[in-house]
């Protein structure tokens, strides 16, 4: 390196600016460690004395406070380079090169750019030209120096922390509930509230299972949910606001709640736009796990069940899984149907019908993701009968019986078995045994016998060992078999659930979280009828059919039957006197309505039946108007005429409407009244006219 330097510093370089890079790690640093800043600043003196005015050179102070480990949201640094890639800068001071960067890759890029635009780079150490080989090398050897003492520093200060974590003695920051005591113990929160409000967090998804279910309990009773101000202006304060998902899945995933110490549950990354970002570890990957550490909401057992329950929630999430949860509606088999054609699952759809929400097994995948048609559909309601009147026959007391005697005939095989696998190890331990006694037997001096003899005695005991394994973990799963008090709370569930699967009071979820705990999924395939097939927990399957469901159209049709006793009746009857007679013999509308004049009227111009008025027409009946000019009277009279019988007339309609029967050729006499009963008009033949009367 050569230290001339008079010779390094030119007018070229003094034509140019000079900038002063000023850096401090931390805010505590800048707060505490005021010498190394004083010493910064005092750089800008180094800078006019190489012959630069003290109004050429900039200081670059805005990363005060900012690690050096990359040059991201270093703005100061960021302008820094910009300014040498630009020619701008003659030199760029740094009190170390750990002050201008502490990543490689920074460093050479700063390092480039200054040998391309020929400017130099001042340290307290000395003055350095990057176009120079030396000078780079050195520059280059200080920067990996930076680097490792990042790297060092760093090591350093995590072996301490782990240490500490591995003893469980590590302070890191504890979900709201948890305290810490003066004597660095955790405990529960002593505010009452809190410790009431997260066990109520708890209780709900040890009830449901749900974390949505959860929140939609919180917000729909309006229990707002404490949060505890971890930095800046109130500090340890305790806000209450309302709880949203991934709050309550952050707490159920929590294993403090459990009383366990954890470390290394997240690790940070970098993601595309050089953002760190926190991934989560597998628990199996986790440093540090210690249960039971301390005091905690729930057991260890809860923790695991709850885990296993958010596991297999998260899964319903999946294109083949979507919506196993339980939700509102009556759709009793809601997440649990596949389509019998494509395989997709099937959506449940509600329509509106008679002020309720009738439900619908849809499959729409083709729809959704091929902008096809729908692959089948089928009416709920029969279906969950039938699946319900299935799911009691097997719950029933005599199944529970037959499968009960089963689970004995199984138990007395595993007896059976486990005394075979005693004698087993009765053996074993008496072979390892005979082992030792020839092992101890001989020479030792002997080497080649007693070397042949011990491998043969550890293999026996290798044997030995890996029998009583076995043995043990065999009779760990037998007693997983019922004793005949379990047997007893089975029987006495039995009777019990077919009262509560009918209660009016038991609600759709409960109904659909029962199920879901006896079936794994059904299969539909909508044919000439409903074929069903069941797919219980444990592999077993069983097959079932139902009608279809007619659909609307064919329901809401009128019986051929009842059409052509209409047709028939019309013949002598109106409307009125139709639907009185339809009611006398006991039919109904497709509602199960009785019929009245309006439907029947309804039915006779669907089915385009002639009415009663036509079919007299078409049999000769004359209206009134018609009958009048035949009599030469007015219309009136003939009306009065037919009401006294004297035209013979037939009603059409129910609001006394008439037509009457052609009076032939006749004429009308006029009544005369009397004191003494006058003559009524009557009708007489009328006489033909003689050629020649006058």
């Amino acid at each position: 390196m050569s230290t001339d330097i008079a010779i390094k510093v030119d007018a070229d370089h003094l034509r140019r600016d000079a900038f002063l890079y000023v850096r401090q790690s931390s805010l505590r640093q800048v707060f505490e460690n005021t010498e190394s800043t004083k010493r910064q600043y005092a750089l800008r003196d180094r800078a006019v004395a190489l012959g630069w005015p003290i109004e050429r050179v900039h200081v670059i102070d805005s990363d005060l406070g900012l690690s050096g480990a990359q040059s991201q949201d270093r703005d100061g640094f960021q302008h820094l380079v910009s300014e040498v890639a630009m020619g701008h800068a003659g030199i760029v001071l740094g009190l170390e090169v750990s002050r201008l960067a502490r990543n490689n890759a920074d460093w050479h890029r700063l390092l480039e750019l200054a040998a391309l635009s020929r400017t130099l780079i001042m340290d307290e150490d000395g003055v350095y030209d990057p176009a120079y080989f030396n000078d780079r090398m050195l520059l280059g050897l200080k920067g990996t120096m930076s680097e490792a003492e990042l790297h060092i520093l760093k090591s350093r200060l995590q072996g301490g922390i782990l240490n500490k974590a591995r003893r469980g003695e590590l302070e890191m920051p504890l979900p709201i509930g948890l305290v810490y005591t003066p004597d660095a113990r955790v405990v529960l929160d002593p505010d009452r509230q809190i410790q009431d409000t997260v066990r109520l967090l708890f209780d709900t998804f040890r009830q449901t299972g749900s974390a949505c279910a959860v929140v939609r309990r919180l917000r729909g009773e309006k229990i707002l949910f404490p949060r505890r101000i971890r930095r800046g202006i109130g500090k340890g304060d305790v806000l209450w606001n309302e709880i949203d998902h991934s709050r309550v899945l952050q707490i159920l995933h929590n294993p403090r709640y459990a009383g366990a110490f954890a470390y290394g549950r997240t690790r940070t990354a970098y993601n595309a736009k050089l953002k760190p970002v926190q991934l989560r570890v597998a628990r199996s990957d986790w440093q540090v796990l210690i249960p039971d550490a301390h005091d905690g909401y729930i057991s260890w057992a809860e923790y695991e069940r709850n885990q296993a329950a958010l596991e297999q929630n998260a899964t319903g999430f999946s294109p083949g899984l979507r919506g196993r949860m339980p939700r509102q509606g009556s759709g009793l088999l809601q997440g649990r149907l596949l389509c019998g054609r494509c395989g997709a699952r099937m959506r449940v759809h509600y329509e509106p019908f008679e002020g309720r929400l009738r439900p619908y097994y849809v499959c729409n995948e083709a729809v959704v993701r091929h902008a096809g048609k729908h692959c089948q559909w089928v009416r709920g309601a029969p279906v969950d009968e039938a699946v319900s009147a299935l799911l009691l026959e097997v719950m029933a007391p005599a199944a529970i019986d037959v499968a009960l005697a089963v689970q004995q005939e199984i138990t007395q095989r595993v007896e059976q078995a486990a005394a075979l696998r005693g004698t087993q190890l009765q053996r074993a331990r008496y072979e390892a045994e005979l082992a030792r006694r020839r092992y101890l037997k001989v020479d030792p001096d002997n080497r080649l016998v007693a070397d042949a003899l011990e491998a043969d005695w550890n293999a026996r005991l290798r044997d030995l060992d890996a029998l009583q394994r076995e043995h043990e973990r065999q009779n760990e799963a037998d007693h997983s078999l019922l004793d005949e008090p379990a047997q007893q709370r089975i029987r006495a569930l039995t009777a019990d659930f077919p009262r509560i699967w009918n209660d009016e009071r038991t609600g759709a979820v409960e109904r659909k979280r029962m199920l879901g705990l006896l079936i794994e999924d059904v299969t539909l395939l909508v044919d000439d009828e409903v074929n069903i097939n069941i797919r219980w927990r444990g592999g077993r399957t069983q097959s079932l059919s139902v009608a279809r469901p007619r659909p609307m159209s064919v329901i809401r049709k009128t019986p051929a039957q009842v059409v052509a006793l209409i047709n028939e009746l019309l013949e002598a009857t109106n409307d009125r006197q139709i639907a009185a007679r339809l009611n006398e013999l006991g039919h109904r509308n497709w509602r199960g309505e009785p019929f009245t004049p309006k439907k029947v009227m309804l039915v006779r111009r669907t089915y385009g039946l002639k009415s009663r008025y036509e079919r007299l027409r078409e049999g000769g009946m004359l209206t009134g108007e018609e009958v009048a000019q035949q009599l030469g009277v007015c219309e009136s009279t003939v009306h009065q005429l037919g009401r006294k019988g004297t035209l013979k007339r037939h009603r059409y309609a129910s609001n006394h409407r008439y037509l009457y029967e052609p009076p032939g050729n006749v004429r009308l006499e006029k009544g005369a009244g009397s004191r003494y009963g006058g003559r009524q008009p009557r009708l007489i033949v009328a006489q033909p006219l003689q050629q020649g009367a006058s």
